[in-house]
């Protein structure tokens, strides 16, 4: 274990010490301990627990934050976002929570900050869940892992190469643990997929089809008034100031998905949304995981009817295309297997599907819960199933194959030195540039 880590775990257990006895002796209470204190009645005790805190509080942020207040073996301490409304309500939803859970009307646990530099310093969290839009992920990950946190970064990875590339050279500089939200690896079937694909079920694979969106537009968003609440500057960061506009920060009563991930410079549309998804689990079934494609073939130069990556073994990978309702398929000179989410497996042979892996073939990382494969991984200091790295990588193919499409040619990629080969133009696309003060370090 890195002595950074016992320093942050001792020091998160002072401070749970520390504050109980203040708290007791404040509201004018003998300092007895209860058995759940105490990890008794089948309860996690405070100082075994995980603590946990918040950044960024869009929809997917709520739907984790449900999961880990349920969660025994975790606390959530605080709530960071640059709306006032956000963070105040989510964090009166955990106290809430842990209110009915204690039967304490008193609690208020959970604080809130509105800078991410605030949350990160705090030493009594062990690990950082960001659902922030894309621009942000790499300026928070880097502040928390460089301050001794575990990270769950949502997908994909970054909004560029460069911030990617930034991001894997912290986590591992300050030996953290770094899951990528790309959940589908914790699923039966995408796993079940991968495993027929690479243990030579489907023979040799040669065409690997992977369905997703575009590339993203131009901000040509018209102008609003800023509402209350909402620190606008803030949630713009690293990115040129524009005005206001509800599409790309809706507010707290929009039901749907916020649409900046569609635009330039705050995400790259499609293809790194579901991307992020879908062409990873397309490399790990090629076993490219730390790897890439050489070449990408835009339609508009080539004899390709769409965007095509090609990998140095040959292998295609096609940007839409084969059959109905699958996410992914790989195409093989003995058959063909197809994979989509709400457990979708479908084989030529049919048979396929309903084979098992022996225990001498290859057997992929087996997790069932993505959020609890980060925490088991927080424990034990091992690598959960989507490292920062696998993250980098997959992002890459969704990044490259955007640069293509914005640039509507040919590429070729040099997936060692990870740039772009005899390339001065395509090579600038590489990042973004960051709106001062912001950078990566």
């Amino acid at each position: 274990m890195p002595p950074e880590k016992t320093k942050t775990r001792l020091s998160r257990r002072h401070f749970l010490r520390r504050t109980a006895t203040a708290t007791a002796v404040a509201a004018g209470f003998p300092y007895v301990l209860p058995s759940s204190a105490l990890g008794l009645s089948g309860t996690v005790a405070p100082s075994n627990r995980i603590t946990v805190g918040f950044i960024g509080m869009g929809r997917m942020a709520k739907g984790h934050l449900g999961g880990f207040l349920g969660d025994r073996q975790v606390q959530v301490l605080a709530i960071c976002d640059v709306e006032k409304y956000r963070r105040e309500a989510q964090a009166a939803r955990v106290n809430d929570f842990y209110s009915t859970q204690r039967k304490d009307k008193s609690y208020k646990g959970c604080d809130t900050y509105h800078d991410f530099r605030d949350i990160c310093a705090r030493p009594d969290i062990d690990g950082m869940v960001i659902c922030t839009p894309n621009h942000w992920h790499s300026l928070t990950t880097i502040e928390a892992v460089r301050n001794g946190k575990d990270v769950y970064c949502e997908k994909p990875l970054s909004r560029s190469i460069a911030e990617t590339k930034a991001m894997v050279k912290a986590v591992r500089r300050y030996d953290r643990v770094l899951q990528v939200g790309s959940q589908q690896r914790s699923d039966t079937a995408f796993r079940t997929a991968c495993e027929l694909v690479r243990n030579g079920r489907i023979g040799k694979v040669h065409t690997v089809y992977v369905n997703v969106g575009g590339p993203p537009g131009e901000d040509y968003l018209k102008p609003e008034p800023v509402p209350e609440g909402l620190d606008w500057d803030f949630w713009l960061g690293p990115c040129p100031w524009r005005p206001y506009s509800p599409v790309l920060a809706p507010s707290e009563s929009f039901a749907g998905w916020a649409e900046w991930r569609y635009y330039r410079p705050y995400a790259g549309g499609g293809m790194t949304d579901f991307g992020a998804h879908h062409f990873d689990i397309a490399q790990w079934g090629l076993g490219m995981d730390h790897s890439g494609p050489v070449e990408v073939h835009h339609p508009d130069d080539s004899d390709c009817e769409r965007l095509t990556y090609v990998y140095e073994n040959g292998v295609k990978m096609i940007h839409g295309g084969g059959i109905p309702k699958a996410a992914v398929q790989w195409v093989g000179d003995k058959g063909w297997v197809a994979v989509q989410r709400g457990q979708f497996l479908e084989t030529e042979p049919g048979y396929l599907k309903n084979e098992i892996i022996g225990p001498n073939e290859t057997r992929l990382y087996h997790s069932d819960n993505h959020k609890n494969n980060w925490l088991d991984c927080i424990r034990t200091r091992q690598d959960p199933i989507c490292t920062v790295e696998i993250g980098h990588r997959t992002a890459t193919v969704c990044h490259i194959g955007n640069i293509a499409y914005r640039l509507q040619r040919s590429l070729k990629w040099n997936p060692v030195k990870e740039e772009f080969v005899n390339d001065p133009e395509a090579n600038r696309l590489l990042r973004f540039p960051m709106r001062e003060p912001w950078q990566l370090s």
